[in-house]
C-alpha cells in the first residue's frame, strides 16, 4: 500500500577521533548492500596501501582548486597543508539511483553540509565514556602523549557539538551500535515525507471514494464491499 522514494538517503556520520566510526561503519555495511561509502577527494600525497578512487580520489593542488571553482564539493577543508573534501557528482549519482550514501566527515564538514542540504540525516558516535575514548587513543600505539593529548582536547571540543546533530549512538560495543544506526535509518526511511504515494487495491479504492463523496455511506455498506 505504501510506495517510498526511489531516491536514496544522505547520512553523515561523525565523532571525536578513536570513538570507532570506522568499525561502526563496517559492521554495518555487513548487511546494507545498498549503502555506499561516499569517497573522499584530498591532494596528499598517496601512501602505501592506498588505491586511487577507492581509498581517495587523488588529486593535485591545481586540480582541486579547479574544481573548488566550478562548485565541484559539498564541502571541503584544509589539513596539514592538504585540501580535503566531499566530491558532489557521485554522491548524486549514488543518491538517484536509490542507493543510500554515507559520508563519514569531520563535524567541520558536516556543518556546511547541514546549512546546505539540512534534510540530511545526521548522526553522531560517542564513546562509553572519556576515560575509555583515552584508552583506545592510546591503545593504537601510533602517536606519541603529545599528540593524544591534542586528540582528547579536541574530543571534549567536538563532543559540544552534539546537539546540532539528529542522533547520538554511543559505542559501546560495536555490533550494537551498529544496530543502531540501522535502526535510525529504518525509522528515517517510514517518515511521512519519504512516502511517494500510499495506494490501494480496487475495492479498498471504491470505499475510499465513497467516503469522501457521501457522508452516509454506513460501517455495514463497507463490510460487504469487503466480504
Amino acid at each position: 500500500m505504501i510506495q517510498t522514494k526511489k531516491q536514496g538517503m544522505l547520512i553523515v556520520l561523525s565523532g571525536p577521533s578513536g570513538c570507532g566510526k570506522g568499525s561502526v561503519i563496517q559492521e554495518f555495511l555487513k548487511t546494507h548492500k545498498n549503502t555506499w561509502l561516499s569517497i573522499s577527494a584530498t591532494t596528499r600525497k598517496m601512501r602505501e596501501g592506498d588505491i586511487p578512487s577507492v581509498s581517495y580520489y587523488f588529486y593535485t593542488k591545481e586540480e582541486f582548486e579547479k574544481q573548488i571553482k566550478e562548485g565541484a564539493f559539498l564541502e571541503y577543508a584544509t589539513y596539514a597543508g592538504n585540501y580535503y573534501g566531499t566530491p558532489k557528482a557521485p554522491i548524486k549519482e549514488k543518491l538517484d539511483q536509490g542507493f543510500d550514501v554515507l559520508l563519514e566527515i569531520e563535524i567541520q564538514g558536516a556543518l556546511k553540509i547541514k546549512e546546505r542540504l539540512p534534510e540530511t540525516i545526521f548522526i553522531f558516535i560517542l564513546p562509553p565514556s572519556m576515560k575509555e575514548l583515552k584508552r583506545r587513543l592510546e591503545g593504537r600505539k601510533t602517536e606519541d602523549q603529545e599528540k593524544i593529548r591534542k586528540r582528547f582536547q579536541r574530543a571534549y571540543e567536538e563532543i559540544n557539538e552534539v546537539s546540532k546533530y539528529n542522533y547520538v549512538i554511543v559505542n559501546d560495543k560495536v555490533e550494537d551500535a551498529a544496530l543502531k544506526m540501522a535502526a535510525i535509518l529504518e525509522a528515517e526511511r517510514l517518515r511521512v515525507d519519504r512516502i511517494e504515494e500510499v495506494f490501494l487495491d480496487t475495492v479498498e479504492e471504491d470505499i475510499h471514494e465513497e467516503l469522501i463523496s457521501n457522508k452516509e455511506f454506513s460501517s455495514e455498506t463497507i463490510q460487504d464491499k469487503l466480504s
